[in-house]
């Protein structure tokens, strides 16, 4: 019985294995799922996950409970020798191995891209996987709760100030919601205000949100600069030590919170350890069935999707064109992935990956979004309800989608829930004692 391999669990990995667990039969193949994480994010509730406005569980999908047939190994994948048909495997705990395997899927995603600016590594927070939402929104309601004991100052206003660098759509939608989630706690803390607060966006090119045209673009900016936010286009980040940002346009301040959303790079075992063709920007090449393919010819036996793989969009009127990486196409490359290969196992020949884009959904706070689709552009709180209505119906399983919408519904009635568990990333402080000696003492050093 053959073996097949998915590098990664991510969309597309999760999605591969999920339709081949349903269109093939057990004795056809056995299915091999390796990734470091024991789940699947749902990236695109990240916004509302890091606003309160999604229970952090809900926007993860269990590997283990949801495929039933699967094979999981909780570990990296550090090297793809396809020459002799295995994969060095790395597990947290324990000496690396190598694992065999007939077919290869590689889904590995990206990895969020940093550059060398000081500061960045020592204090920005990415905005890629659950736990950065869950630190990213404990982090601004505790620095509520401690700037509502300070006076006027320095100090409170740093502790007030949110700088996210990105202007995807990653970064706007965070950046709306955490803004959003910013102006509604102050109801809760009359000790502070509006004027308090300093929310900044930083993005490289002279736009933001590339996925929409230009009008919208700029719309979404007025927006947010309406809500009290400032958007700094065409500027760079120079710094950020010590949390003391400085920016190529000359401006400074200091910033508590820092979020790096400013794009994705190359999956290391894609990018520097395969056998594999790739691309100079560290992407599996393939063809638009999806099957792994140099200049040469077809790589038997290898197939790639999702983030990782430069897919031919063969709906682009542009020569040589790639599909972007985003959650659309990664679904949909991995249902039209295990189709083919279940073509291919039964004889068949695999078809090629063609999606027209359904637009672009981004929601932008509480109430607030925008839709585009072709010359069509809704803005508002209608726009805002369809980026909820698409993704409670893109999010896999009926049991995730009926959590997400109890949660929605309990928040109608009682609101966001406001407690920071900041205290979970230190467990073991208040068994040590140490939170009684900060009480004592000269006052926490979170």
């Amino acid at each position: 019985m053959r073996r097949i391999l998915v590098v990664g669990g991510g969309y597309a990995g999760f999605y591969t294995a999920w339709k081949l667990e349903k269109k093939l039969r057990q004795d056809e193949a056995e299915i091999v799922v390796v990734d470091p994480r024991p789940y699947m994010t749902y990236q695109p509730f990240l916004p509302e996950v890091a606003a309160g406005s999604i229970e952090a569980r809900h926007a993860a999908i269990s590997l283990r409970s949801h495929l039933r047939r699967a094979r999981l190994i909780h570990a990296s994948v550090t090297r793809i020798d396809h020459a002799s048909k295995t994969v060095t495997v790395q597990p947290e705990d324990g000496e690396a191995f190598a694992l065999g395997y007939d077919i290869i899927v590689v889904t590995a995603g990206a990895v969020t891209r940093t550059f060398p600016i000081p500061g960045v590594l020592e204090h920005a927070i990415g905005m890629k996987h659950v736990e950065e939402a869950v630190a990213i929104r404990d982090r601004l309601l505790d620095a509520f709760d401690r700037a509502s004991v300070l006076p006027p100052g320095p100090q409170r206003s740093r502790l007030l100030t949110v700088a996210f660098v990105g202007g995807g759509f990653s970064g706007v939608e965070g950046f709306g919601e955490l803004l959003s989630l910013a102006t509604a706690l102050l109801k809760s803390y009359p000790e502070l205000h509006f004027s308090d607060l300093s929310f900044h966006l930083v993005e490289a090119r002279d736009r933001i949100l590339p996925e929409v045209t230009d009008a919208p673009g700029r719309w979404v900016v007025r927006s947010l600069e309406q809500r009290g936010a400032h958007i700094h286009l065409g500027t760079q980040l120079v710094s950020a030590d010590a949390g003391h940002l400085v920016l190529s346009s000359g401006e400074e301040f200091d910033a508590h919170t820092v979020v790096w959303t400013a794009g994705n790079g190359a999956t290391p075992v894609v990018a520097n350890n395969t056998d594999l063709p790739v691309t100079a920007r560290g992407s599996v090449m393939v063809r638009a069935d999806l099957r792994v393919a140099s200049p040469e010819g077809v790589v038997p036996d290898a197939w790639a999707a999702g983030d990782d793989a430069a897919v031919p969009d063969l709906a682009s009127p542009i020569e040589g064109a790639v599909t972007v990486p985003n959650a659309q196409h990664a679904v949909r490359q991995a249902k039209r992935l295990a189709k083919n290969i279940a073509a291919t196992l039964r004889g068949e020949q695999p078809k090629d990956y063609v999606h027209h884009s359904l637009g672009v959904v981004a929601t932008l706070g509480l109430g607030k979004g925008i839709f585009q689709w072709r010359g069509i552009v809704i803005t508002g709180f209608l726009a805002w309800v369809m980026h909820r209505g698409y993704h409670v119906l893109a999010i896999p399983t009926w049991e995730r989608k009926v959590r997400v919408l109890l949660v929605w519904a309990s928040a109608v009635v009682f609101g966001r829930d406001i407690i920071s568990l900041l205290s979970v990333q230190h467990p073991r402080r208040a068994f040590l004692g140490e939170d009684q000696r900060d009480a004592v003492g000269a006052g926490s050093s979170r």
